[in-house]
């Protein structure tokens, strides 16, 4: 029986009421194989712009301009921000061994807001503890944090133990530390940017249909899910 490791993040904004989960996925069996391809890509990087290879790539600071990854007049460079991240989602595109996702969910209501990111996350693993076990896989999924979020550990601890597929409780890494939950950060970055459509992120926009589209488990633009009290 395969095992599926899923790499999250959330992205999103209370203020609008829009919650994002985005996502890389891989059989465990290409770990190396798939770590090995994205290593390869930061040394490039490394190469043609300066970027070290272990500077934290974090999209909401890294494409809005902050911090200061080369050192060199190349960080005051929006444009040079956008080719980078624009080409770090191509790349990822292009590795077979990868698949993305993202979800979203949406409430008009101000008062539900702050209970939208736990709705939306137990729809999530539901979902994908359906598809793991129509696919006779297992699955683990690795969250950006620290763990003290208990609504995450909830939602899967939801599931029915006798047919449930998704092992465990969600694992934590901090971003700073892991390739990996950098990845799944620009996921839900771009996921959101696509579906807010902020006016000053127009070139951002577009990035999620048509960079990671092909390679989206959740089909080409983020999936809606309309949770029980947003129905």
């Amino acid at each position: 029986m395969g095992v599926r490791v899923f790499y999250m993040d959330d992205s999103g904004s209370s203020e609008a009421g829009t919650v994002v989960f985005g996502w890389l996925e891989l059989d465990l069996g290409d770990w190396q194989v798939t770590l090995r391809s994205w290593l390869d890509y930061r040394h490039q990087l490394h190469r043609s712009v300066g970027i070290p290879t272990d500077y934290e790539l974090h999209a909401t600071k890294f494409l809005s301009g902050r911090g200061n990854p080369t050192k060199t007049p190349w960080d005051g460079s929006d444009e040079e921000r956008l080719r980078v991240g624009h080409d770090l989602l191509a790349h990822l595109a292009s590795m077979p061994q990868v698949r993305v996702g993202a979800v979203y969910g949406q409430t008009t209501r101000r008062r539900e807001a702050r209970d939208l990111k736990a709705r939306t996350y137990t729809e999530l693993v539901r979902m994908i503890d359906a598809r793991l076990t129509t696919d006779g896989e297992l699955g683990m999924i690795v969250m950006d944090g620290d763990g003290t979020d208990p609504t995450y550990r909830a939602a899967h601890r939801e599931l029915k133990l006798a047919t449930r597929s998704l092992i465990e409780d969600p694992f934590f890494h901090g971003s700073h530390h892991s390739q990996w939950m950098q990845l799944a950060d620009f996921i839900a970055y771009s996921a959101f940017m696509h579906i807010a459509q902020h006016p000053t992120k127009e070139k951002m926009w577009s990035w999620y249909s048509d960079l990671l589209g092909a390679s989206a488990v959740t089909g080409p633009d983020p999936l809606e899910l309309r949770t029980p009290k947003s129905r």
